[in-house]
């Protein structure tokens, strides 16, 4: 069984790292959500076949609200990346598809477009695959990517996460079928605390 914090205390008390803080996204991000992927759509309709449905702020509303109830029966676990100086909300880090007689979990996350290429969402993933083996028992991790998304290939491979083959024609986003190239890691992979 994978152990889910609890979300009403990672509200109140958020998890953090170096430059960044996070919290469970909930119906009151929906705005600052909305905000980002407004501003950045021209960049992330490239990889994200959910950015074309984000259309206004009740559909961001809605699934904000929906990441609060997959977190509340344990299905995914997504939090709001924020920079610790400004408070300013720079995207989504999350553990979806959580199988939990697997132990397994699927990696995936997004930055606006002016936080890319800062590192944050290197230091956003390191936070994540840490909180999934130290603390929810997590055994394998999976994360795909486009095969031509270098940026997010930078960002898996720099987590040391292990090739395992290329998934073709694994999604339709913005009017393309996209080859993802899939990775993953194991507890065993990972280096006691």
């Amino acid at each position: 069984m994978l152990l889910i914090p609890v979300r009403g205390e990672v509200r109140a008390h958020p998890f953090e790292s170096e430059r960044l803080y996070y919290t469970p996204v909930e119906p009151i991000d929906g705005a600052d959500i909305w905000q980002a992927v407004d501003l950045s759509r021209e960049t992330l309709k490239l990889w994200l076949p959910w950015v074309a449905f984000t259309i206004d702020l009740p559909s961001t509303t809605r699934f904000a609200e929906a990441c609060a109830l997959d977190w509340d029966q344990g299905k995914a676990v997504r939090f709001s990346i924020r920079d610790k100086g400004t408070r300013a909300f720079l995207g989504v880090v999350g553990l979806e598809s959580c199988v939990h007689v697997h132990r397994a979990v699927e990696l995936g996350y997004w930055l606006r477009s002016d936080a890319q290429h800062h590192g944050f969402m290197s230091e956003a993933v390191r936070f994540a695959l840490q909180l999934s083996f130290r603390h929810m028992g997590v055994h394998r991790i999976r994360v795909a990517a486009a095969t031509d998304n270098h940026a997010s290939l930078r960002v898996i491979q720099r987590a040391g996460l292990r090739f395992e083959g290329i998934a073709r024609q694994a999604e339709w986003c913005n009017d393309r079928w996209l080859d993802h190239a899939v990775f993953a890691m194991l507890s065993g992979d990972v280096a006691p605390a």
